[in-house]
């Protein structure tokens, strides 16, 4: 199935993040990277429908086997997932009962200089990490050094959504392979299309999408 017709078919996830009212229009500066953005997306709410977490859930463990499948795999194997803290943890964990693959996650330091892995591993273990969402990269490229600090391996992400804000670039840099199973822009048309949304927050948003950035 192409990238694209991909995207169209997991836009019930889409759907139903607006139903959860995960998906708000306005004026939005969180963190580095996301400011004046138009639009915000919570992923976290997705724990607020079960059913839909675990769909979520299945989609990224079928697009895992998928790529794993192919005859230059696009996803390395793995031998455990970790979570980013924290809107990637409920996803990570999901993910971990679907696919039956160990779990680990970074927690802050309780007390120390450094930040604890949770959870049982090895050195030498390749490690698959997921998130909810990404937009510049820096919350991956963390827990990516802290776990190579130890002797694991990263060569994937995973991630739901891709705000696209040149995450995957920045990844790639540092020889890391981003998956993400619905980009912005696939969400923006969508509600576009579908006339939940304006089309001047939609022209407004796609708009902003088209902005150069920098950072991390």
């Amino acid at each position: 199935m192409a990238l694209r017709d991909k995207q169209v078919a997991n836009l019930w996830l889409a759907d139903e993040l607006w139903k959860l009212g995960a998906i708000q229009f306005g004026d939005f500066t969180i963190g580095n990277n996301t400011v004046n953005s138009p639009v915000y997306i919570n992923l976290r709410l997705l724990i607020s429908n079960p059913q839909a977490l675990q769909r979520a859930a299945e989609v990224m463990w079928n697009e895992v086997c998928t790529l794993q499948s192919m005859r230059q795999p696009r996803i390395q194997a793995y031998d455990l997932v970790a979570g980013v803290p924290f809107g990637g943890l409920h996803l990570a964990t999901a993910f971990s009962l679907r696919s039956g693959t160990p779990m680990t996650y970074l927690h802050p330091p309780k007390g120390g200089p450094r930040t604890i892995i949770e959870g049982n591993y090895s050195p030498g273990q390749t490690v698959l990490i997921i998130d909810d969402l990404i937009t510049g990269g820096r919350s991956i490229l963390h827990t990516a050094q802290r776990l190579e600090e130890d002797h694991l391996v990263v060569e994937d992400a995973l991630v739901l959504l891709d705000r696209q804000h040149g995450a995957h670039e920045r990844l790639k840099q540092r020889g890391i392979n981003l998956v993400s199973i619905l980009t912005l822009e696939s969400i923006l048309h969508y509600l576009g299309s579908s006339r939940k949304i304006s089309e001047e927050w939609y022209h407004k948003s796609l708009e902003y999408l088209g902005k150069p950035r920098s950072g991390a």
